[in-house]
């Protein structure tokens, strides 16, 4: 699924760390950022604006331009804020079952998939927006995803010819065709029936 959607659930962000210096309130930081993201989801990037977050976050304008210069500045922070993996973690895994089921648990919470499809929509006027969803979500993920489609071939459950970046691809844009032509309430299981046929068109044997 590389550059779309991997298993990770969106929540409002934590506390972060801060320089030395003059100190900053964490719990505005959090509210600001939640904010941000929520109107991201809610309104699109281009309806989105510092006065809304702002009023939503309960603070002022000032406020949130001390922290962030711009509205895409703030919405790259707010987007990292729910998505940057730590460096400490390691996804592996062990067969396309499991794979799949954890990105239909993914792609099964309505607010996941308004996130993707806003994402998407906005890459003419934000490209930021999603090079960020990509290179916060994504990039161990794909190495993940390539990883788990290599041992299902070599284990026969994928034809020995199969072009797994090219499945890969096929992958991604299957989960792109699902965001605008399903409902958001499909269910997991749902999903992931979908996804496992997709891939049986390419001779996955589960």
């Amino acid at each position: 699924m590389t550059g779309t959607a991997h298993p990770a659930h969106p929540a409002h962000p934590g506390p972060s760390q801060r320089p030395a210096g003059r100190p900053r309130s964490q719990e505005v930081d959090a509210a600001i950022l939640a904010a941000a993201l929520d109107l991201l989801i809610e309104r699109g990037a281009v309806l989105t604006s510092i006065e809304q977050v702002a009023q939503r976050a309960g603070v002022t304008r000032a406020t949130v331009y001390r922290r962030f210069p711009d509205k895409t500045a703030l919405l790259i922070q707010a987007i990292e804020s729910v998505h940057q993996a730590p460096e400490s973690e390691v996804l592996d895994w062990p067969d396309i079952d499991r794979m799949l089921t954890d990105w239909a648990t993914y792609l099964s919470m309505p607010r996941n998939r308004s996130m993707l499809r806003r994402l998407y929509g906005a890459v003419d006027d934000y490209p930021e927006l999603l090079q960020t969803y990509r290179s916060s979500h994504s990039a161990r993920r794909a190495s993940a995803e390539l990883a788990t489609l290599t041992r299902a071939r070599d284990n026969g459950q994928l034809p020995p010819d199969r072009d797994l970046n090219i499945l890969q691809q096929v992958l991604a844009g299957a989960i792109l065709h699902h965001l605008g032509a399903y409902p958001d309430s499909t269910s997991a299981a749902d999903v992931k029936t979908y996804l496992t046929a997709v891939l049986q068109q390419a001779g996955y044997h589960p």
